[in-house]
């Protein structure tokens, strides 16, 4: 390394891949710097960055440092004790950063070098941040969306996969059951995107007269008659899957018992399209009390929400890297579901999804995920995530959890577990009490009762709220926040009841009267909507009813939607 040294000495003044140092040993922004120069290696094409310390950064003579990573403790954030340096700046990073440090003995005095390899799949963050390095500052990377352009197209994101045309592929390689689900899906699509509802019936015999070429083309599945691998992901027959080799496009279920031992286990094939209907039909979602430590009234709920659980899966076909080879994996345990793919998760962060509601200007699999909206797999891009916790919310289910982490042959991968039963009864009573608390509160909540370690700054905010007791890291839901005075009835009355007793209202008022507007809904169901919300959430809440049972077919409606006319659909009359 001596060698290498003399030749970063030669070099000209600090470049955007070169930093000196003397004996600056900060944790925290050493984590910073190895995003930024990983970055800006990626950026500038470089095979390697570097910080170096025990060097004079104006005179370039080598003068010795005690800075030691090779035995510098940090404290652990998850405050377990404490890691190693290089530990702990693994852990941070996302992805994780491919980085060593050497130990050169210079006649004139120790020198330390960290060695930085360039980002690869996605630019490299420090604790969900993205920094990037201009001249010899560094600076945020979003905060420069120029370069954060150039950064992903340098490397390789715009050469969309999923995208691609087929040569060998024809049209006598999609399913035709496929084929006709896309048809109908599609046809919800437009539908939905058309306010006005005189016009709906003429949308179904325009979509049912398309030929399938046209239909895939509109559907941006297909590229002008042209079978691309996101028209074998999402239709093609199984017996096909070897067009898309060597990616081996399957999505496997595997059930295991409490030990964590595998009892049975499928693998379901493409299409996409149907196999992740065929995947959500083997998850056992069994009925479990909401309250069950017995302070409450125990309200008989489903483990899981149909709909979360789609989106979770859609999700993960959505933004697999099929290129690393690997399997998408739904692991079903007794209490949660853990759904997993491989590929870097794009956002900068979980949370940077829910504050900013909006999608990131780059998707690994743009195609596919452009067809998947279209035909209804998908929210629109951006939103899906975020509907996914307020769900959760609503339900007083613990959140969403997301891990990123590396696959055992060394990928990249998305962990989501969705959780099956109530973690801490105090969490559920905190929300059913708290309905000010905004998402962001409850996200801070919610990894108080999984143990999981919180910020300072965080940690004041619960505080002044009331919410939490107890020192950090030792942290636990205050029991003063929902008093519950073990009354059932008025637990019932600010609970509210089961949304399939709203249902079943909704479907006597239609048989009685044949149609209803939104108003009749209202004066229905907004007397017997849990005490506890606003008459603003009462009304998203009948809202987000009647478009919940209009997606499951049960009931429909027509005209502009400030006057729509609900009726029941063939499925609700049965």
């Amino acid at each position: 390394m001596l060698a290498v040294l003399q030749d970063l000495l030669a070099q000209p003044r600090e470049r955007s891949t070169i930093e000196f140092k003397s004996n600056w040993d900060k944790a925290e922004d050493i984590g910073e710097y190895i995003s930024a120069l990983a970055n800006a290696a990626a950026l500038e094409g470089h095979e390697r960055a570097w910080m170096i310390w025990g060097v004079n950064d104006v005179t370039r003579q080598p003068k010795g440092t005690t800075f030691d990573p090779f035995h510098q403790k940090v404290k652990s954030d998850k405050g377990n004790g404490n890691q190693s340096l290089v530990m702990w700046l693994q852990f941070l990073t996302q992805p994780r950063a491919d980085f060593q440090f050497h130990e050169v003995l210079h006649p004139e005095g120790r020198v330390v070098l960290l060695e930085i390899h360039p980002a690869r799949s996605a630019p490299v963050a420090f604790k969900h941040v993205r920094y990037i390095r201009i001249d010899s500052h560094k600076v945020k990377l979003a905060e420069h969306p120029d370069k954060e352009a150039r950064l992903w197209a340098q490397l390789g994101l715009k050469d969309d996969w999923t995208g691609e045309v087929v040569p060998e592929a024809t049209w006598d390689d999609l399913d035709p059951q496929a084929l006709v689900a896309a048809r109908q899906r599609y046809m919800e699509f437009c539908i939905r995107g058309e306010p006005d509802a005189r016009r709906h019936e003429a949308i179904r015999a325009e979509v049912a007269n398309l030929s399938d070429e046209t239909l895939l083309n509109k559907a941006r599945i297909t590229k002008q008659g042209r079978i691309t691998r996101s028209a074998l992901l999402l239709l093609g027959k199984d017996e096909a899957a070897h067009l898309l080799a060597p990616v081996d496009a399957k999505i496997s279920w595997i059930l295991r018992d409490a030990s964590n031992a595998t009892l049975t286990s499928h693998p379901f094939g493409i299409p996409f399209l149907l196999a992740t209907d065929q995947v959500f039909r083997r998850i056992r979602n069994e009925t479990v009390d909401h309250m069950p430590d017995g302070t409450l009234f125990p309200t008989p709920v489903q483990q899981y929400d149909a709909w979360v659980v789609r989106e979770a899966l859609h999700n993960c076909v959505a933004h697999q890297d099929y290129l690393l080879g690997g399997k998408i994996n739904v692991v079903e345990h007794p209490d949660r579901l853990v759904l997993t793919n491989q590929g870097e998760f794009i956002p900068q962060s979980v949370e940077w999804m829910l504050e900013h509601q909006s999608p990131p200007e780059h998707y690994r699999n743009q195609w596919l995920i452009d067809g998947m909206i279209r035909l209804r797999m998908i929210e629109q891009a951006g939103s899906g995530i975020r509907r996914m916790f307020v769900t959760q919310r609503e339900r007083f289910f613990p959140l969403p959890d997301y891990t990123f982490d590396t696959s055992p042959q060394g990928h990249p991968r998305v962990e989501l577990t969705l959780a099956g039963r109530i973690m801490d009864a105090k969490f559920a009573r905190a929300l059913m009490t708290r309905t000010d608390l905004s998402l962001q509160h409850v996200l801070l909540l919610d990894k108080v009762q999984k143990g999981q370690a919180l910020a300072v700054s965080e940690v004041k905010v619960l505080r002044d709220l009331g919410l939490i007791e107890g020192r950090a890291p030792k942290l636990f839901i205050s029991a003063k926040v929902a008093d519950a005075a073990g009354q059932k009835a008025r637990y019932i009355h600010n609970r509210g009841l089961d949304d399939q007793h709203y249902q079943q209202l909704v479907v006597g008022y239609l048989r009685k009267y044949k149609q209803a507007k939104r108003a009749d809904f209202d004066e229905l169901l907004m007397s017997k909507l849990a005490a506890v919300l606003t008459p603003e959430q009462k009304a998203n809440k009948v809202k987000n009813l009647l478009q919940a049972m209009k997606r499951a077919k049960i009931i429909d409606c027509e005209g502009p939607r400030s006057a729509a006319v609900w009726f029941l659909s063939k499925t609700g009359q049965n």
